[in-house]
C-alpha cells in the first residue's frame, strides 16, 4: 500500500514545461481519486531556478494545487537549486511520518537518473515504485507497480556527477546537536598515536536515535552510506585522520581479527596495524571500542567487543595479533575501553549471566534473577590481566580520577551516546578509532 507519493516535475522536458499546470492537475487529480488510503501524502519536488523568488514559484503552482481540498495538509510543494537537495529535504519529511512505501510520478526519461539518486540517498527500508508522468486510464496505478522495462544504466560520468551534487550538497548541512567532540584516554601517548573516541555530536544524522553524529549505516536503518560517509568526513577533519585510509571491523560478535597488509577475512572483530597513517577502529553502542597502542613497537590495534565477544576473549585476540605479527611484548601493550553499557543498565537472560559468573562472580548482580545485571567492562579487563597486561595499563570506569573516565554507559547518557538497549532497533553508532602518526 502506498504511503506517500513524490511527483518529480525538477526536469521536464522542454515539450511539457509550458503544460506543467495541466499535468499536476491531472496528476493530482489521479491521486486524490485512486488512492488505497485517504489523502496519502503528496511531495511535488520543482527546481528553483538561481535569482528567482521561491514564494514566485510557489504562486505560479497554485491554480493546479488549490481545489484539491483532501490533499490540503498532506501536500507539499518542494522547492531546491538540485535534484540532491529537493529529494533529502522529501527524505526528511517521509522520516518525521514514519513513511516508506512511495510512489515516484516522473517523465519517463528521468527514470534512471532518480534511481540513482535514490539508491544513494534512501536505504533498503524503503520501497519505490515508479509510474510515468501522465493521466492513467484506471485506478489501479497507486496500488500496484507497473511491470519494469529492461533496466538502462546511466554512463559512469553521469553516476559520478550525482555523487559529487549529493556529496556537495551534504557537506553544506549545518551540524547537530551541537559541535563535533572527540574523548580522548590520557594513556595513550599523543606524540604517537592518533586515537579518540566519538560522541553522537557535531554529524548531519537528523532521524532522533540516530542524530546526529552517527557512523554505521545497514540495510534495516534510515541513514544511507552517503551521510555516514559525510558524517566520518567530518570527524576525520576534527581528528586530523585521513577517511580514505580508514578501515573499520566488520562486525560477526566474534574473536576473528583482521592483520591490515593480510587477506581480509570476511568478518572480524578485531583489527591490527603497525603500518603509520592508517586509522583502524571498532563501534560500539552499547558494546565495548577497545583501543590497543604498544608504543615501543609501534603497533595499535581496535577491537569491538560485545557480550559474545568478551566470552569469545576477542580483546586477548587482538593482544595476541599484535604479539605475533608484530613482536609486541604484553606487558608494553596499553588497553583503553571506550563508552559502553555499564553493569548498572545490562542486563542477560540468566544462562548467558552464568558465563560470566564463571570468570569472576562481581562481573554479575542478582544473579539469581531471571535477568541478572553483567559488567562486561570488569569481565574484560579480568580478562586481559590473565592475559599478561598489566592493570595500571588498562583503562576503564574504574579509573581513580574520575575526570579521568571516558568509560561512560552509553544507556545512562542520551545526550552523549547512542544506545541500542536503550534506543532499540534503529539505532546509533559511535566508534573508537587510532593510528600511527607519521
Amino acid at each position: 500500500m502506498v504511503e506517500a507519493v513524490l511527483i518529480d516535475l525538477f526536469s521536464l522536458p522542454a515539450n511539457l514545461q509550458n503544460d506543467i499546470q495541466g499535468l499536476l492537475r491531472n496528476t493530482l487529480e489521479t491521486v486524490e481519486k485512486c488512492s488505497s488510503i485517504p489523502a496519502p501524502f503528496v511531495y511535488v519536488m520543482c527546481c528553483q531556478r538561481q535569482g528567482s523568488e521561491r514564494n514566485g514559484e510557489q504562486e505560479s503552482l497554485l491554480p493546479a494545487l488549490r481545489d484539491f481540498q483532501s490533499l490540503k495538509k498532506r501536500l507539499e510543494v518542494v522547492h531546491a537549486l538540485t535534484t540532491a537537495a529537493a529529494l533529502y529535504t522529501i527524505k526528511q519529511r517521509l522520516d518525521e511520518e514514519d513513511l516508506s512505501i512511495i510512489k515516484v510520478i516522473l517523465p519517463t526519461l528521468r527514470k534512471d537518473v532518480m534511481k540513482v539518486y535514490i539508491d544513494h540517498l534512501f536505504t533498503a527500508v524503503y520501497q519505490f515504485e515508479f509510474e510515468d508522468l501522465q493521466v492513467a486510464s484506471d485506478c489501479e496505478n497507486l496500488q500496484i507497480a507497473e511491470p519494469q522495462s529492461e533496466e538502462q544504466t546511466l554512463p559512469t560520468q553521469d553516476v559520478a556527477l550525482i555523487r559529487s551534487e549529493i556529496q556537495m550538497y551534504l557537506e553544506s548541512l549545518p551540524s547537530l546537536k551541537g559541535e563535533l567532540t572527540i574523548l580522548r584516554s590520557s594513556l595513550i601517548p599523543d606524540a604517537i598515536f592518533l586515537h579518540g573516541f566519538t560522541t553522537r555530536t557535531g554529524g548531519i544524522s537528523y532521524i532522533p536515535t540516530l542524530s546526529s553524529c552517527n557512523l554505521f549505516s545497514s540495510c534495516k536503518r534510515r541513514d544511507p552510506q552517503v551521510v555516514v560517509k559525510e558524517n566520518l568526513r567530518r570527524l576525520a577533519n576534527a581528528a586530523g585522520f585521513n577517511p580514505d585510509t580508514f578501515h573499520r571491523v566488520k562486525i560477526d560478535h566474534a574473536n576473528a581479527v583482521c592483520i591490515m597488509g593480510k587477506t581480509e577475512p570476511d568478518s572480524y572483530d578485531g583489527i591490527v596495524t603497525n603500518q603509520k597513517g592508517v586509522t583502524i577502529a571498532a563501534p560500539g553502542a552499547d558494546c565495548i571500542p577497545v583501543l590497543f597502542a604498544d608504543p615501543v613497537r609501534k603497533a595499535c590495534g581496535a577491537a569491538h567487543s560485545g557480550w559474545k565477544g568478551t566470552l569469545l576473549g576477542v580483546s586477548m585476540a587482538t593482544v595476541n595479533a599484535m604479539v605475533s605479527e608484530y613482536g609486541c611484548n604484553v606487558k608494553d601493550i596499553l588497553v583503553v575501553l571506550g563508552p559502553s553499557v555499564g553493569p548498572c543498565c545490562y542486563k542477560l537472560p540468566h544462562e548467558s549471566a552464568k558465563e560470566f559468573h564463571r570468570i569472576d562472580p562481581k562481573c554479575v548482580r542478582l544473579f539469581d534473577s531471571a535477568s541478572p545485571y553483567i559488567d562486561i567492562r570488569r569481565a574484560t579487563r579480568i580478562l586481559l590481566e590473565r592475559g599478561g597486561i598489566l592493570s595500571e595499563n588498562i583503562q576503564d570506569d574504574s579509573v581513580t580520577d574520575q575526570n579521568q573516565n571516558i568509560t561512560f554507559c552509553t544507556a545512562c547518557h542520551p545526550d552523549k551516546f547512542y544506545s541500542h538497549f536503550r534506543d532499540g532497533t534503529n539505532f546509533g553508532t559511535q566508534i573508537g578509532f587510532i593510528s600511527i602518526k607519521d
